[in-house]
């Protein structure tokens, strides 16, 4: 890459080997060449960086269907789409699309590798974050005629309190303000590391009152450690022989799902195809990625690539990223894998709601001549509104996206829904139809896009539904007027228009906007309930934060106390500044009350260990076991000898001694 110099006092930045234009500044500009890093005041930096950011263009349309121009559908033929893309409610007007079958010749691309795929979307991506120094705390206290803006800072010349400093780098000279502030008078910040109480807006959200004060939320590590160890899960190759050792770049697959049996000729609902997940680890990158392989699938041509890319592009926090796809033979026939993130912990919305036969008693016992039980209620039988309005809002987030990028999901079905946590969904299988049902007779692969898109309002719509109901059965023609019963009797009139808007055909075509104003206020409801989330997440990770800095510590002493021999010396852990590094050790874990009972203190530990780091000049009194030497040395000797003698070790170990 092409270094820069930045010119601090005309505001240019100028590639290194072009002449610079002379300043009018008495100080002038920076040299020619630049041939080393430069410390560069960010004030500058910032001042370039905004006047090149690109802002959006606030007419450009947001949602317009790809190919969809017309106001009627083409009529297309498809055997294999969900129930959840056909619509409940007819409207007098519009017939019901007729459906197609596979046409032969379907193609795939062996995408690239996951190291190449994009990291973020480049139609919602934010803005490029910008540089900035560490924060000093001092900059936190300073009186507000001293904080000005940047383009003020940059505009106006420097004030009283910002000075023109002048440095010299591998013979370069460098001109620059320093904008620091000077701390007040009477300003103390400790000088070691301190555990700080909880912040009031999380202590007083807190639900339980004996939540731990030095560690992370119980709920928490547990979930993280249950995280980690299914991340880590291995199988015995001996036990499992169906599965492979490697596939393409992959290795150590683990069975997400049951797996099918061997001579299986039941093909699934959703696909049409045999399927099979899996979670794997790249050996390029070293990740951990979720397989889904398609049995039986051969590939033709590579014309679906253009989907494919188009999908590898999209990332979202309700959609479950397509990384790459590919073919192989690894289990003995042909085979075509789709590789994704992996989100350890997952479940999908069927087995986390609708996996209790007794829920769908309401909509079943009519069948069997019985009466009507109790009418369920929210709480009762029920999903609270707020948890259905929080799914609604990030599944209509994700469609906004794909629907966006000029694609259709196709895959909006309680068995495609991913759910992590309590409440966070995510859209999984993304792309598979798509190079599953390509025909490569259609001369722009986006063509139908439009008929997908609509449909996936309509599963959308039956999603909702079966969740205002807790049960499938709702979503069933004969059970759709006793279904919208419940949900008038139990739901706000917001919730049931959503649903009905959803499921009717319209003489239009309708776009995920449009439901916008029946969430209203509720989108703001759940972007709190966000970000007081972000808050105790962050409050846990302040508990945590020191914890790494403090183990390295106790893993150089460990290093260091009680070596038996060092360069064939026994003694050299129980001479000179060594020594003084085990009595430390004792005065850390071997203290004992007057009873001589141990005393165990863990803030003790914590504090001496945060001093010792520092070097802070206070004092400690070193006692030797046989309590007849006391020395008397500061934390900053402790740590030069620390130092001194970690860094003995390092040499030796690396040969230098």
């Amino acid at each position: 890459p092409r270094k820069y110099r930045l010119g601090m006092l005309d505001e240019r930045i100028v590639p290194v080997g072009s002449k610079a234009r002379k300043s009018k500044n008495p100080i002038g500009c920076l040299a020619d060449r630049c041939k080393t890093g430069v410390p560069i005041n960010m004030v500058w930096w910032n001042r370039v960086t905004e006047n090149n950011l690109q802002t959006p263009n606030p007419s450009a349309s947001e949602f317009i269907p790809k190919g969809g121009s017309t106001s009627r559908l083409s009529n297309v033929s498809q055997s294999s789409m969900s129930a959840f893309s056909q619509a409940l409610f007819s409207h007098p007007s519009m017939g019901s699309p007729a459906t197609a079958g596979l046409a032969p010749g379907m193609s795939l691309s062996a995408g690239s590798s996951p190291l190449h795929s994009p990291k973020i979307t480049p139609h919602t991506s934010p803005a490029p974050r910008r540089r900035s120094h560490t924060p000093n705390p001092a900059n936190y206290m300073v009186p507000t005629s001293a904080s000005a803006s940047v383009a003020n800072a940059v505009s106006q010349p420097p004030s009283t309190g910002q000075v023109i400093q002048k440095e010299t780098v591998g013979g370069t000279t460098y001109f620059y303000t320093d904008t620091t502030p000077a701390p007040l008078t009477g300003m103390v910040f400790p000088n070691y590391h301190i555990y700080h109480p909880a912040a009031p807006h999380v202590a007083y959200m807190q639900p339980k009152a004996n939540a731990p004060s030095f560690f992370m939320a119980d709920e928490l590590r547990q979930e993280l450690i249950n995280r980690h160890l299914i991340t880590m899960a291995q199988i015995d190759q001996a036990d499992i022989p169906a599965v492979p050792a490697e596939v393409d770049s992959y290795h150590s697959l683990f069975p997400l799902e049951p797996l099918p049996p061997p001579n299986r000729i039941q093909k699934t609902s959703n696909f049409g195809y045999i399927t099979s997940c899996y979670k794997a680890v790249n050996s390029k990158d070293d990740l951990p990625y979720c397989l889904r392989r398609i049995h039986g699938f051969r590939l033709v041509n590579t014309k679906c690539m253009v989907l494919v890319d188009m999908w590898k592009k999209i990332q979202h926090s309700n959609i479950v990223t397509l990384r790459e796809v590919f073919t192989t033979k690894a289990f003995g026939e042909h085979s075509l894998v789709f590789a994704y993130d992996f989100h350890a912990g997952g479940e999908t919305m069927m087995s986390r709601h609708f996996n209790d036969p007794s829920a769908d008693s309401y909509f079943t016992k009519r069948k069997w001549g019985q009466h009507d039980g109790p009418l369920p209620r929210q709480h009762a039988g029920l999903l609270p509104e707020s948890l259905i309005w929080a799914y609604i809002v990030q599944l209509s987030s994700a469609l906004r996206t794909i629907h966006t990028a000029g694609l259709a999901c196709r895959v909006m079905d309680p068995t495609k829904i991913l759910v992590t946590g309590k409440t966070r969904l995510r859209v999984n299988c993304v792309g598979i139809f798509d190079v599953l049902t390509f025909d490569n007779s259609q001369n722009n692969p986006l063509a139908l896009m439009a008929q997908f898109q609509q449909a996936d309002l309509i599963s959308l719509g039956k999603v909702v539904l079966a969740l205002a109901c807790n049960s499938l059965s709702g979503i069933q023609r004969e059970n759709l007027q006793k279904a919208m019963e419940l949900v008038t009797i139990n739901y706000s009139s917001d919730l049931k228009n959503l649903i009905l808007y959803l499921l009717t055909d319209q003489n239009r075509l309708r776009s995920v906007n449009d439901i916008m104003p029946m969430i209203g206020a509720r989108f703001y409801t759940q972007l709190d309930a966000a970000q007081m989330r972000n808050d105790v997440i962050e409050e846990d990770l302040a508990k945590e934060v020191q914890n790494g800095r403090l183990f390295r510590l106790l893993a150089k002493l460990g290093t260091i106390n009680e070596r038996p021999e060092f360069q064939k010396d026994p003694t050299w852990s129980e001479t000179g500044d060594r020594y003084l590094l085990k009595l430390f050790r004792d005065h850390l874990f071997h203290q004992v009350t007057e009873a001589g009972t141990p005393w165990i203190d863990l803030s003790h530990i914590i504090s001496c260990l945060n001093k010792l780091d520092a070097g802070v000049p206070e004092k400690i009194s070193l006692i030797s076991r046989d309590e007849k030497s006391v020395l008397v040395v500061t934390y900053s000797d402790l740590k030069r000898c620390f130092e001194n003698t970690f860094q003995e070790l390092i040499a030796a170990a690396n040969g230098q001694l």
